[in-house]
């Protein structure tokens, strides 16, 4: 199934909790590394993702979910990364919206800070801010799209019983060509990618997405960031999970 893609105004519904639109994050597409050898075992690399990105060229993928633990960043003020769930984004295949939900993990003066978000890229990301995420929580992320131009977001706090749901319109279409299971370098609020920040491990666990079948990250393309000749992460998968390790 290929989703319809009418024009649908482009603009963000407040469902179940307060959203507020954040400046300082901004996801980007799938960056390959060009002319950067692959992995011995076959990662590929790229500037700001680091996961598993599985590719249905017939369409029809429409829910992404995943389960991870929060960990703490370590590193200098200001460093960060995130982790999230998704729908489209690799560039190379289709051009049109990313939808995606995740938390944030940023290192502060006093330890470390964390947001649970969504956004339809390429339009801004907003936080959901009634709901709570600390260190060492399970949070579980889905995303669902009901067509090419509008879905849901879903944070679970499996800690400590908290769920935000946001329903989503945009007029940038998804095509349902590939999920996501991502920790991403994601830029900052001068257009640049943020400093990264070592998060130890993160293992997505439960990691499925449904479309005309059923698909975990086990087979998907595995892909590891490379900034300045340099590798930072290492992914691989085990059955139905894919953990990503800070290097």
């Amino acid at each position: 199934m290929r989703f319809n893609s009418a024009f649908i105004p482009s603009f963000f519904l407040a469902s179940v909790v307060l959203a507020v639109r954040r400046r300082e994050h901004q996801s980007r597409f799938l960056d390959r590394v060009e002319n950067a050898n692959t992995h011995s075992d076959g990662n590929q690399y790229t500037s700001n993702w680091a996961g598993a990105v599985w590719i249905e060229m017939d369409g029809g993928l429409t829910h992404v979910t995943g389960t991870f633990t929060v960990p703490t960043p370590s590193g200098r003020s200001g460093d960060a990364a995130s982790a999230w769930v998704g729908i489209d984004g690799d560039s190379d295949i289709c051009n049109g919206g990313l939808l995606q939900t995740g938390v944030d993990f940023t290192v502060t003066d006093d330890g470390a800070s964390y947001d649970a978000w969504y956004e339809w890229y390429p339009n801004y990301s907003y936080h959901f801010s009634n709901l709570d995420v600390s260190a060492g929580d399970v949070i579980r992320a889905s995303v669902t799209a009901s067509s090419a131009t509008s879905g849901t977001a879903v944070v679970e706090n499996l800690t400590n019983g908290q769920s935000a749901t946001q329903q989503i319109h945009s007029t940038y279409a998804l095509c349902g060509l590939s999920a996501e299971w991502i920790v991403e370098d994601f830029e900052g609020g001068n257009n640049e990618l943020v400093p990264f920040a070592n998060f130890g491990e993160v293992t997505f666990e439960d990691a499925v997405a449904t479309g005309a079948g059923t698909y975990t990250p086990h087979g998907a393309i595995l892909v590891d960031i490379r900034q300045d000749n340099q590798v930072l992460t290492s992914t691989w998968t085990n059955g139905s999970s894919l953990t990503v390790k800070y290097l």
